[in-house]
């Protein structure tokens, strides 16, 4: 996949360099020159331009781009009128940052309705992390359903996922299992690394601390999540 990330801040700059390790190819955009020195050799390529200008935009690969990215946070009115360019230009795949309600609002307008909102995105995340003992990371669906990642507990281990018949007690699919090992990041401190283990089967035997994936009704994963913790507490 192509794309195209207006805008190297923290947010983008992490962003296109996560697409890349993925193996994407990908276009960095910025009128800062210090972030495009920072990014040009983690990146397919890197251009340095205002992409409010309709003269510079004119430089850009759009129509060989799958998707473009609007990622500008700091400055609501250049997102907007970079936005406005990009409409004019019928790009494939068009996907803006917001950081207010009001923006939203605004790009809505402008028929733009497939928008990030990374640091919402992860209150949500961490809010469910703290609220819910034993979930390690969540994604939520809608308001009703999400994907979460949590913690085995010790009553589930050396079981199969059959035994368990989890799905028929809460109407919750395990998706997916992740066992946990210790490793290093690049300054030597101690971190763990998830590696998925496949498609969980209803023969797929689980152990106490790796991780099952989730997926079901906020209420039914708060109940199996409620059924943890009461063990928990017997014992």
């Amino acid at each position: 996949m192509k794309y195209i990330i207006i805008g190297l801040g923290k947010f983008g700059a992490a962003l296109a360099e996560k697409l890349s390790e993925m193996g994407n190819e990908v276009i960095g955009v910025d009128l800062q020159m210090s972030r495009i020195d920072a990014l040009k050799d983690k990146l397919t390529h890197t251009i340095n331009l205002d992409a409010t200008d309709p003269d510079a935009v004119e430089n850009l690969p759009l129509n060989d781009a799958d998707t473009v990215i609007i990622a500008i946070g700091e400055d609501t009115g250049a997102n907007i009128l970079v936005a406005a360019l990009m409409k004019k230009k019928k790009v494939k795949h068009l996907i803006d940052r917001v950081v207010d309600p009001l923006q939203k609002t605004v790009l809505e307008a402008m028929g733009i309705n497939e928008v990030i909102h990374p640091e919402a995105e992860a209150a949500e995340r961490w809010a469910k992390k703290l609220n819910l003992e034993g979930v390690v990371d969540s994604f939520e669906l809608d308001s009703n359903y999400s994907i979460v990642e949590t913690e085995i507990p010790e009553e589930y281990h050396d079981k199969t996922i059959e035994e368990l018949a989890i799905n028929e007690e809460f109407d919750i699919i395990i998706l997916a299992i992740m066992s946990v090992e210790g490793d290093t990041n690049e300054m030597g401190a101690e971190k763990d690394r998830k590696t998925v283990q496949g498609v969980a089967k209803a023969d797929t035997v689980l152990y106490k601390d790796d991780i099952m994936v989730l997926y079901g009704s906020n209420d039914n994963i708060r109940k199996l999540l409620d059924e943890h913790r009461k063990f928990k507490e017997r014992k």
